[in-house]
């Protein structure tokens, strides 16, 4: 058996013994995006900058003082997320997150770091769809989430079908700390459908849920359900840019987000440590 496989079945007795516990998920506004199944190459750096403000979201509680058991509000906070990715090698990569906030009255703020490595079924493998295993583990500040340590397992698949990609993301969450560490397993699909207008734009929708507990699913009113018109401008092989505006329908979630993601490439192969373009 080859590394990749043994990888691949030691990822799946994770998720299975992981899923015989308790999860649990709060919404996210700091990193809203549905990943694809590749990886980033082997000797490259991949560096995102997400930009999320929430024009309409939960407000602030009469008073001004904050109880240890209080979070921040989220209407009109802007959230700054840095995501440095580094490639290992053809199928696998792993990922760091830097959190922040600001909202006026409050500053800047630091909120948290997850790590994320993720591997994928490689291409000799030759299957019909992408495919790949996200593993995302991390510590949020109090003020900021219900729960402070969290972990998300994310299966990605999705498929390229002519000018049409299609992406679905149904991940699932548990907390080791916090609020919702006795609730039950959390299921929060994310999906993706886009259209490729020409080689250089490319628009569609994104979707956002958490539906609460897998087995007892919250009511529609109390669910997070989010929908992102978003455009993708591909404009080199070496940035990714996109943008959408997102609508909450349901009481659960934040109504109105403006979100921006741009990313930079950087490819170490080709260049000799000390010139001016490995810098």
């Amino acid at each position: 058996m080859d590394l990749q496989r043994i990888v691949w079945r030691s990822l799946l007795i994770l998720l299975v013994l992981i899923f015989a516990r308790q999860f649990a998920s709060a919404q996210d506004n700091y990193e809203i995006q549905v990943y694809g199944a590749d990886t980033v190459a082997p000797k490259s750096t991949m560096v995102e900058l997400h930009s999320n403000f929430t024009a309409d979201g939960s407000k602030p509680l009469p008073g001004s003082i904050y109880a240890a058991d209080r979070l921040y509000p989220t209407n009109h906070a802007e959230h700054e997320t840095i995501e440095i990715t580094n490639g290992i090698n053809n199928w696998s990569e792993v990922g760091f997150y830097i959190f922040t906030s600001e909202r006026s009255g409050q500053g800047l703020q630091w909120v948290g770091d997850h790590i994320r490595p993720r591997v994928r079924a490689p291409d000799s493998w030759h299957w019909p769809v992408g495919a790949s295993l996200s593993i995302e583990f991390g510590y949020q500040r109090r003020v900021f989430a219900t729960d402070t340590w969290t972990l998300e397992i994310r299966p990605i698949v999705d498929k390229q079908i002519g000018r049409w990609y299609l992406a679905f993301n149904p991940a699932l969450d548990r907390s080791f700390h916090g609020q919702s560490v006795n609730q039950g397993v959390t299921f929060a699909p994310n999906a993706k459908v886009s259209y490729d207008f020409n080689k250089y734009i490319s628009g569609g929708l994104e979707y956002y849920a958490d539906y609460g507990k897998l087995f007892d699913p919250d009511t529609l009113h109390n669910q997070q359900q989010q929908f992102f018109p978003a455009i993708d401008l591909n404009v080199s092989p070496k940035w990714e840019i996109n943008f959408g505006v997102g609508v909450g329908p349901t009481a659960g979630t934040d109504h109105f987000i403006v979100k921006g993601i741009l990313g930079r490439r950087f490819d170490w192969t080709h260049h000799r440590a000390g010139s001016s373009d490995s810098m």
